[in-house]
């Protein structure tokens, strides 16, 4: 419903505006579960604008909502600087199925149609950008994304082919923060029980706020999903410091996530693992990566930042995919 040819993403302003000797500028952005991220560059790539807004997944959302984060994060990211001299943007959506409804798209227009910008806005799935951001120009090739949810993708000319999980807290996500969260709740529930303990159990009762199994488990049910997820680092920190269950858990899911990503089709492209978990945790990011290279011989990736990736994709260009 965004969909334009490149050629069309230099109106008659901002060629004017070029030949004069204005700068031109792309907008990228990430929209993610938790927060909206945008970049302004020059299309050689120069960041000169950043902005932030709330959460972005307009499935996990209201479509006005996510769209009105949107368009605070571009006005942020733009200020000091004209929207006329912006000849392309691109914005990677988690929960982008939302928007291939008519409902879904004409709020999002409305939206972008307030931010002064002259061109119209591409919107494309978060795994695109988060396959972009592996820093490579490779138009298919396979992602991995493990942050609040997690999820494999095959990326087939700039677009998503065949998904491997991201189905939700509920059925999936295994190897997400949500996942190493309630991992790490169970073990410590049991571990109450047992009347054992541990780095990861001392940890995760006093992130809750309980004492003795039955204390942490009704206080674990009452928190937000969100706040589950947020325990993960608990988990990290007590394998950093040698916690046996807690080493086991974060191998368990760097298990889980490297036989997600095999599932999908093979492919000679890039393979790039991206998300929250596996750029900020080293060592599930290693144990992913030493499964991988065992079982196919190949290293993955690692993605920079998706905001800026998107960014390098909104730029016209010979070729480019949009």
């Amino acid at each position: 419903m965004f969909d334009i040819d490149a050629d069309k993403l230099l109106p008659w302003r901002a060629r004017a505006a070029s030949m004069c000797g204005v700068t031109e500028l792309v907008i990228g952005g990430d929209c993610g579960g938790t927060s909206t991220r945008i970049v302004v560059t020059t299309l050689d790539g120069a960041v000169v604008g950043r902005g932030r807004g709330g959460p972005g997944n307009p499935v996990a959302r209201p479509p006005a909502e996510t769209a009105a984060a949107l368009v605070d994060a571009v006005r942020d990211a733009l200020v000091g600087l004209d929207p006329a001299d912006v000849v392309g943007a691109v914005v990677g959506v988690a929960g982008y199925s939302r928007l291939a409804t008519s409902e879904g798209a004409a709020v999002y227009a409305a939206a972008w149609s307030t931010t002064g910008v002259p061109v119209p806005l591409r919107t494309v799935g978060d795994a695109v950008v988060a396959y972009a951001a592996g820093g490579h120009d490779a138009p298919s090739g396979s992602v991995l994304i493990a942050g609040t949810g997690a999820i494999a993708c095959e990326i087939v000319d700039w677009s998503v082919g065949r998904r491997v999980d991201g189905i939700g807290w509920l059925l999936g996500d295994e190897g997400s923060g949500f996942w190493f969260g309630v991992a790490a709740a169970r073990h410590t529930a049991r571990a109450l029980h047992a009347g054992t303990g541990g780095p990861l159990v001392s940890a995760m009762q006093s992130a809750v706020g309980a004492t003795g199994p039955e204390g942490f488990v009704s206080a674990f049910y009452a928190l937000a999903r969100d706040k589950m997820a947020a325990l993960a680092p608990l988990l990290f920190e007590a394998a950093r410091a040698g916690d046996p269950a807690a080493e086991a858990i974060l191998a368990d899911g760097a298990a889980r996530l490297t036989a997600t990503l095999l599932e999908l089709p093979s492919t000679e492209g890039p393979i790039v693992l991206a998300g929250g978990l596996l750029t900020a945790v080293p060592e599930l990011r290693d144990a992913v990566q030493s499964r991988l290279h065992a079982a196919t011989g190949r290293t993955g990736l690692l993605a920079g930042d998706a905001a800026e990736a998107a960014a390098r994709l909104a730029a016209p260009k010979a070729g480019a995919p949009y």
